[in-house]
């Protein structure tokens, strides 16, 4: 690296979040050196921080979506509290929130109620199904939307539907909120004024889902449910290995299907055999297909698998665990592990994607509950005495 500015240095933001799209969306601003305020309630904070204990007793989500921020309690229902944040919004940059629908409206935290106020200020809005509309105060959760946006439905086993294995509707919105606030900073750079995101997660979900949907275009079938396996192109999934493994593969084109056939599964006729002659047919005729290719791997080891692909240029990676991919060669021959703070200890963690050659991301600690209540109040001008009563008042 070539130095230590980054990109958000001295952009402040402050953050009525909770769960994980807003969290995502915060600790990546953080992670460009923004300084980043979350607001939690006293005592409580942040339900994500209960979600499970997993890491040396702090929640998994928690850790992931919180490094590198500031914790202020404040209990937003006391007038109080609702002073000391709008002391904290007039110096600030951007405005987060994720509450329930119309909860920051009721408070007078609507872009339209601040933007005469703090006219600098961006205010990003994330719900989960945005502004308007008939499913406005809805409730919304990650797997809820995953099944809105018809996620669910194309996902899973013939036999059944399933979610994905991570929070990806929240993924996606906190995704889109991240880069519509740097666009936002870009706009203000030359209005001079804050704007307004409206982003709603069943839209960044359904962005995600314009493949399948222009499958079924015009009441065309959709994509049928393949488990691991790509629900319209074959080979491409995964396939059981000789040794108890599995290996998954990819397939794209004909002149990697001859290949596949002559130097993988050792068989050159059957790319010419009118029944998998194109991907049309393979995918109609996916299951003797998959018998022969798993007849093929029976005698096999992974690694005599993995050669012969990798030998024939065919793509494949292993279907590994959590455990492998903490101890995965190429994060580690990267060198992408990094140490991070936290009230439980030094942690490891994920440098961020997209690495770039002047600046390095700031990782920083993750939070413990109301860590820098009295450093933050006391740069707006409170004095120990009034921290010491608003604490007994339970306003922080």
């Amino acid at each position: 690296m070539t130095g230590n500015v980054r990109p958000l240095d001295g952009i402040t933001v402050i953050s009525l979040e909770h769960a994980i799209a807003a969290p995502f969306c915060t600790r990546q601003l953080a992670d460009m050196g923004a300084r980043v305020i979350k607001v939690e309630r006293p005592e409580v904070g942040d339900f994500a921080r209960g979600y499970d204990e997993r890491v040396r007793g702090m929640a998994s989500h928690f850790v992931w979506t919180n490094r590198s921020k500031e914790s202020l309690t404040l209990d937003l229902k006391n007038d109080r509290a609702q002073d000391l944040l709008h002391d904290l919004l007039a110096k600030a940059d951007v405005l987060v929130q994720n509450l329930a629908p119309g909860a920051a409206a009721r408070m007078g935290l609507s872009f339209e109620a601040l933007h005469d106020k703090y006219p600098q200020l961006i205010v990003c809005d994330i719900t989960g199904y945005g502004v308007g509309g008939p499913y406005e105060k809805k409730k919304a959760y990650d797997l809820l939307i995953q099944s809105e946006s018809g996620f669910v439905s194309v996902t899973g086993s013939p036999d059944a539907p399933a979610k994905a294995g991570c929070s990806i509707s929240d993924i996606a919105a906190g995704m889109y909120a991240y880069t519509g606030i740097l666009n936002a900073l870009l706009l203000r750079g030359k209005t001079g004024k804050g704007s307004h995101l409206d982003v709603s997660m069943l839209e960044s979900m359904v962005e995600w889902m314009n493949f399948p949907l222009y499958y079924a275009f015009e009441g065309a079938a959709p994509p049928p449910r393949a488990g691991a396996a790509h629900a319209t192109i074959f080979p491409y999934g995964p396939f059981p290995v000789g040794d108890g493994t599995t290996v998954m593969l990819g397939l794209q084109n004909e002149r990697e299907w001859r290949v596949f056939c002559e130097k993988v599964i050792f068989q050159p006729g059957l790319a010419d055999d009118d029944s998998f002659s194109s991907n049309s047919k393979r995918v109609s005729n996916r299951a003797a297909l998959t018998d022969l290719i798993r007849q093929a791997f029976s005698d096999l080891t992974m690694d005599q698998v993995v050669e012969r692909l990798e030998a024939a240029q065919i793509a494949n990676a292993r279907v590994n665990e959590m455990k492998d991919v903490w101890a995965h060669p190429q994060l580690k021959a990267r060198d992408r592990w990094r140490e991070v703070p936290s009230p439980v200890g030094t942690l490891p963690a994920l440098i961020p994607p997209g690495t770039n050659s002047d600046f390095d991301p700031r990782m920083d600690a993750v939070p413990g509950l109301g860590e820098h209540t009295s450093q933050i109040l006391a740069e707006l001008g409170v004095s120990e005495a009034e921290l010491n009563r608003l604490a007994t008042d339970k306003v922080i």
